[in-house]
């Protein structure tokens, strides 16, 4: 069987290939795309060939944000079927490292992550009319939810992560630098954990509308370097990976707060006023990806306690994906870019 894949193979040379769909590996399920959002990373990688550290080698499928329907399941398989519309959770954790045995599966040794760089071969992404997963992979969801809702599970897991790697938000003034997809999402996931107020910054004046409409308490503008220094947050998630931000967000914490660092920074050596850390005993922590989370926020969408589908700006064939990833570009246009069958 012939099926499409988007394949970059360099630094804006995203390609639209037809591919030979090889027979279904045992104890493997099929998914058919359906719906898929374009992530930061997925726009790094599109733009300069990488993310961070990931040097993109040979063509790799991009996208990790995927929902589809079961197209076909091995023997053995239970507990879904032909049919069955499923949440894709790009990670497989291999379940027998010191990071899996020690219950933080998101650090785990062995990873396999979707749509990413990081190992040669590349692990291939879901922008593809036909993706091969493990049943684990496979949370099934309703059919009254839009697809494209389901597909948005992968960033709100991300944004549980952090929220849990800050400890119980409930009461707690939370400030979020940068209003990019992952930024609005920690603001509802704040809100919806009783956050008593949430602040967030960024330079552009469109995201920071998006913020308010979402219910931000507060939108600040961050080029003003003091626009954050009054609100002494509590917590503060670096969400933009900017190192001035991250910089601004050890500075305006208050004493004794904690920051946590969920935008993917530039590689190498940064600079940071980290002496501030120890005088204002910050708690300085890392966010990466997710590990149980992601069947809570295929939870929370069904339930319908964050609305996902409030940050999709457009839609976009697969056929049109090059468009969609310079549409998804211009934060002027776009939150969220979904592609489609």
């Amino acid at each position: 069987m012939i099926a499409r894949a988007a394949a970059l193979h360099g630094a804006r040379d995203l390609r639209i290939e037809r591919v030979e769909t090889p027979p279904l590996p045992p104890g493997m399920v099929r998914v058919r795309f359906a719906a898929g959002g374009i992530c930061g990373s997925d726009l790094h990688y599109f733009g300069h060939g990488r993310t961070g550290s990931f040097v993109v080698t040979e063509p790799l499928v991009l996208g990790h944000e995927i929902a589809g329907e079961v197209a076909e399941v091995s023997d053995g398989v239970e507990g879904l079927k032909h049919g069955t519309r499923v949440a894709v959770n790009p990670a497989r954790f291999c379940g027998h490292c010191s990071a899996c045995a020690g219950g933080r599966p998101n650090l785990c040794e062995n990873l396999f992550f979707m749509g990413s760089a990081s190992r040669t071969p590349h692990m291939q992404g879901g922008f593809r009319d036909l993706i091969d997963v493990a049943p684990s992979q496979c949370v099934p969801v309703p059919d009254s939810l839009p697809i494209g809702h389901a597909a948005l599970a992968e960033p709100l897991a991300v944004c549980l992560h952090a929220a849990a790697r800050a400890g119980d938000l409930k009461g707690r003034r939370v400030a979020i630098t940068g209003a990019g997809p992952i930024g609005l999402l920690l603001l509802l996931v704040a809100r919806d954990q009783g956050a008593a107020a949430t602040v967030v910054t960024d330079l552009a004046k469109g995201a920071l509308d998006h913020a308010e409409r979402l219910g931000a308490s507060a939108v600040l503008d961050a080029s003003d370097p003091d626009a954050l220094a009054s609100q002494a947050p509590d917590v503060v998630f670096e969400a933009s990976g900017a190192p001035s931000a991250l910089a601004a967000a050890i500075r305006v914490v208050r004493r004794g707060g904690t920051v946590v660092q969920v935008g993917n920074l530039p590689a190498g050596d940064l600079p940071a006023p980290l002496n501030l850390v120890m005088a204002k005993e910050v708690d300085l922590r890392g966010s990466l990806r997710f590990g149980h989370e992601f069947a809570e926020a295929v939870a929370l969408i069904v339930q319908g306690r964050i609305d996902v589908g409030a940050l999709v700006t457009s839609e976009l064939p697969l056929d049109e994906a090059p468009a969609a990833f310079a549409l998804a570009a211009d934060r002027s246009r776009s939150v969220k870019v979904l592609l489609r069958p």
